[in-house]
């Protein structure tokens, strides 16, 4: 099988490059990633991207009909990542994330691609209801990311080539990874107790996020490309984490402070309602997916975190100022004029 990562330099591509390599030795796995990570590697060993057949580097924006060539799957996963970024970056996010993302699906289509993969997200639920959400709940995108989101959903719904797709709608993912990220709730709280001994809550720490592990991540991965088509309908939608995964921010906190002894937690009692708070329905997932299902707990994704930033020997008080916040990483670039204001290389 020919597999084309989108995205494969990120947070979860460059775990997916692992899993898929060492569980399916003889496919054949192509990269493509614009680069804006690729040298921010968290770890000790050689880069991910050496188990690749091929890198593209190339943006997302500019693929062409040659890159698609053989591919039997894709699985997208190159975007603008977050809503701070999204609220930083709103119409290149808009850019990037749907309209580069129809385009490279209608490229697929053209190349007779079999199976789109597309990673979405929960966010896109917004808020937050009495009952935990489920595939076919009203839709409340409230930031710029989810939005995009919703919209390459909606674009996917209509689809009516040979292509089949998955949008795969992705608890808020955490963990070690060989490309860490530090803006996600768990990885923050984690690293801000292991260097600084204390945890702060920007809000009340009552909105709900589901958690999966980026590794549970990429055995969703594992199983969305090899589904077959009889068992699950075309362009096909499920929401992807675990019921007993979701949790309350303050309860994400307690757990951490937990594994690391004498963590202060600090609520801001004062902060206004955080609207971004959704509880989940995993059901069908779990269902669907059976030995694959999610099996990372939030202690074990802290313990490997605590592992991972043992052996980087983080120790920098002011970690939310480094490049491990994935926006500050393109502020500096664009600082530097190394990247315009639209996300592209400034170089030729």
């Amino acid at each position: 099988m020919n597999i084309l990562i989108t995205g494969n330099q990120g947070y979860v591509g460059s775990e997916l490059v692992k899993h898929l390599r060492f569980k399916y030795p003889k496919y054949k796995l192509y990269g493509l990633d614009i680069g804006l990570f690729s040298n921010f590697t968290t770890t000790n060993g050689p880069s991910p991207d050496i188990l690749l057949d091929f890198q593209y580097y190339c943006d997302v924006r500019k693929v062409n009909n040659n890159i698609l060539k053989n591919i039997d799957v894709i699985v997208h996963l190159a975007a603008v990542s977050n809503d701070p970024i999204g609220k930083k970056f709103e119409k290149v996010t808009n850019d990037i994330n749907f309209e580069a993302s129809k385009k490279l699906f209608n490229l697929a289509s053209r190349n007779n691609v079999k199976k789109f993969v597309f990673a979405s997200s929960c966010s896109i639920y917004g808020s937050y209801s009495q009952k935990p959400k489920k595939e076919n709940d009203i839709l409340n995108p409230l930031t710029a990311y989810a939005k995009s989101k919703v919209n390459f959903e909606n674009y996917l719904q209509k689809n009516q080539s040979d292509t089949n797709s998955i949008s795969m709608r992705f608890a808020t993912a955490c963990g070690m990874s060989d490309r860490l990220r530090l803006d996600l709730v768990l990885n923050d709280f984690v690293t801000s107790a292991f260097i600084n001994k204390n945890i702060n809550i920007l809000s009340d720490g009552t909105p709900w996020r589901p958690l999966i592990d980026v590794q549970d991540m990429c055995r969703a991965f594992d199983w969305a490309i090899h589904e077959k088509k009889n068992t699950i309908p075309k362009n096909f939608y499920v929401n992807v984490g675990r019921n007993i995964f979701n949790y309350k921010v303050k309860d994400i906190a307690y757990s951490v402070s937990k594994k690391i002894n004498n963590t202060k937690i600090k609520i801001n009692k004062k902060a206004m309602p955080d609207k971004r708070s959704y509880s989940v329905d995993f059901s069908l997932y779990e269902k669907l997916s059976k030995e694959l299902k999610p099996k990372f707990t939030l202690d074990k994704s802290i313990n490997r975190l605590i592992k991972g930033l043992e052996k980087l020997q983080i120790k920098d008080v002011n970690f939310q100022n480094s490049n491990l916040i994935r926006l500050n990483s393109l502020k500096n670039f664009i600082l530097n004029k190394k990247l315009s204001n639209n996300l592209e290389w400034t170089f030729k």
